[in-house]
């Protein structure tokens, strides 16, 4: 195994055989990846099946996947496969219940840099969050990078993958759960009451978030920006978000009363 992180050999199945037995399983896969040109034969058989699954398609050059597999024999075909499988939004409920707690739930609508998702996760999990919600296309697969960025904290927060995130923030509403979104012009982040059951929004990386999820949030939630700098890095917005979120729901008053 390399250590380079770019690498990441153990998310990838090569060649024909082993992606379609691993499609054939159920296993979690992230993306299929076939190259230009190769989609005919087998390779469209394997597509066929990553389709019936919902799974992502990519046509890529074959020099990438050279790349990708290590210069394996891929035959044309790999397979981004996640390193734990993905949960359910049931799950993430039934977690808050069992704690008997109101659901703490993050969805995360289109965060594509895995260091980003592995730090939103660590934090998540040290904040008592029941579970992250993440759509299967435009976001980062729980992979290597993403495990190794939590530091393991993968292992004990659930993660469901959802085919639409607006989808998903109405079933969060018909279960009694508050829509928090994160974005500029909102509302100061401290001023709400955040105690009850609840999710907190992150947008993307480049444009935050998308105008039909911004529009389903019942408040939107905005950082203080004193600096030139008029936004800050998804995962550090999102973990200051979140601790405020822990703080009330934790009943912490700082030492002056606020």
């Amino acid at each position: 195994m390399k250590n380079s992180d770019d690498k990441r050999e153990n998310d990838i199945i090569a060649g024909r055989n082993p992606v379609t037995e691993a499609l054939r399983s159920g296993r979690s896969i992230d993306c299929l990846y076939i190259a230009k040109g190769e989609l005919s034969g087998s390779a469209r058989v394997i597509a066929a099946l990553a389709r019936e699954r919902h799974i992502p398609i990519k046509e890529v050059d074959r020099r990438k996947l050279d790349f990708m597999t290590n210069h394996a024999a891929h035959q044309g075909v790999a397979a981004l496969v996640s390193i734990k499988e993905y949960s359910s939004i049931d799950s993430i409920f039934s977690l808050a219940e069992s704690r008997n707690e109101k659901p703490f739930i993050v969805i995360l609508d289109e965060i594509e840099d895995p260091h980003n998702l592995g730090a939103i996760i660590r934090t998540a999990e040290c904040a008592g969050v029941h579970g992250i919600i993440v759509p299967k296309r435009h976001s980062a697969g729980l992979n290597g990078i993403v495990g190794k960025a939590s530091a393991g904290a993968y292992e004990y927060m659930p993660v469901a993958r959802v085919t639409n995130i607006s989808a998903a923030i109405d079933e969060l509403k018909e279960r009694g759960c508050w829509i928090y979104g994160a974005d500029m012009d909102g509302q100061t982040y401290c001023t709400n009451d955040l105690t009850g059951a609840c999710a907190v929004v992150i947008g993307s990386e480049g444009k935050g978030l998308g105008r039909l999820v911004k529009e389903k949030c019942d408040v939107i939630l905005s950082l203080p920006m004193l600096g030139k700098i008029n936004s800050l890095n998804a995962s550090v917005a999102a973990g200051v978000l979140i601790y405020e979120f822990t703080r009330q729901r934790m009943n912490l008053v700082a030492k002056n009363g606020g």
